[in-house]
């Protein structure tokens, strides 16, 4: 056994997360993709045949009341609350990433001063973002431009409506400083629109604690939601009397069933609803959100740091120097909860690699895509990768 593959056993044997790994379906792979889309919770199948037989099948209609769909999206939201650093009452679930990001921000649009004519976006974020902050710009009138998160502070001014940014950058993996982006954003009398889907369930982000204004965020990938899983929309608390969803539905309706032809916005954050829940994958969202149970945040963010540092270490002994090269940074400060490998033919390698059992993704044109949920990864997995990844490229 090499030295490398002697600490992966130590390092397992110490590992506090360890027997959360029983909870997942899992099989003899290394799953490194969770950052596309996280495992099964075990428990989740039962779940959703109780919702399909009895609460579809058996109670019907009555389950909207007897069975709480209704009140889903709030409840699910304030069980992702902690692992974003929210108090209750300011998440709710449901719609996709994109349909949330364009509520938040055409609303951080409409709560702007008057005279705010400039979108901020992020230059390096996933290309749906863009694409919907440029629908938004059109929609409200204001011109967009993009800037590398490092240059926000700079491009900042009385101009400024709203900045979309995302936490971690979806393609190397670099965390960006939301404390200190948000701080900048205030100062400027802007309003801070964050992009979690990348870093919740991954890291601590302290939503509450450094006054972000607005954030979404997908759940089907550090969260473990499922395929399609419902989305969710964060309005701090003191902003929801002002936020203005530029898509009003008969969900976030002051009364609902009123039925009434003009629109008087829910209170609180029922107002970022729309239309009728998607209740089958929220209820399979809801029960594989157990597995959060009992478990700290800051405990995961410490094993993603280690099992990252670990696969760094390892990929260094284990391939040929200059034949694969990182584009995560290596400060602690500045890394999400993946590693990426830039490599010159990295679409062949991940195929090869799939085929070994060592499940990443691949970037265009040249990134070999890999991530670290430390519910159910572990150290002795990360050697086997980054062993695998040699043989494979020599």
């Amino acid at each position: 056994m090499s030295e490398l593959a002697v600490r992966a056993e130590k390092l397992d044997g110490a590992d506090e997360l360890a027997p959360l790994k029983s909870r997942f379906v899992l099989d003899g792979a290394v799953y490194l993709d969770g950052n596309s889309l996280g495992a099964l919770p075990a428990h989740v199948p039962g779940r959703v045949e109780d919702v399909v037989r009895r609460q579809w099948g058996e109670l019907r209609i009555r389950s909207w009341e007897e069975s709480g769909w209704w009140t889903a999206p709030e409840r699910i939201g304030d069980r992702i609350a902690p692992l974003v650093g929210a108090a209750p009452g300011q998440i709710v679930v449901g719609d996709s990433t994109s349909v949330n990001v364009f509520k938040a921000l055409v609303a951080a649009v409409r709560m702007a001063d008057e005279g705010r004519d400039e979108i901020l976006v992020d230059a390096t974020t996933f290309p749906t973002d863009g694409y919907i902050a440029a629908s938004a710009a059109r929609l409200t009138g204001r011109t967009l431009r993009a800037v590398t998160p490092a240059e926000v502070p700079a491009a900042l001014g009385a101009r400024t409506a709203a900045v979309l940014l995302n936490h971690v950058d979806y393609r190397t993996g670099r965390l960006h400083d939301l404390p200190a982006l948000t701080a900048a954003v205030h100062a400027a009398g802007a309003l801070a629109v964050w992009d979690l889907c990348h870093s919740a369930g991954a890291l601590p982000v302290g939503l509450d604690e450094h006054g972000v204004d607005l954030a979404v965020g997908c759940t089907y990938k550090y969260l473990n939601g499922g395929p399609g899983a419902p989305a969710y929309l964060y309005v701090r608390s003191d902003l929801q009397d002002r936020f203005d969803s530029p898509l009003p539905g008969w969900n976030s309706h002051a009364d609902p069933f009123g039925m009434d032809p003009s629109y008087a916005p829910a209170p609180g954050a029922p107002r970022g609803r729309v239309g009728t829940p998607d209740i089958l994958s929220m209820l399979a969202l809801e029960a594989a959100l157990e597995v959060w149970d009992g478990v700290s945040v800051e405990a995961v963010r410490r094993k993603s740091l280690a099992l990252t540092d670990f696969f760094l270490e390892c990929v260094t002994a284990c391939t040929e120097p200059g034949r694969v090269e990182s584009v995560t940074p290596a400060a602690h400060e500045e890394r999400g909860s993946q590693v990426a490998l830039r490599c010159a033919d990295a679409g062949d390698v991940m195929k090869r690699l799939i085929d070994r059992g060592v499940i990443g993704d691949f970037r265009h044109p040249d990134v070999l895509r890999f991530g670290f949920t430390p519910l159910y990864v572990g150290f002795a997995e990360v050697e086997r990768a980054a062993r695998i990844l040699g043989e494979v490229l020599g």
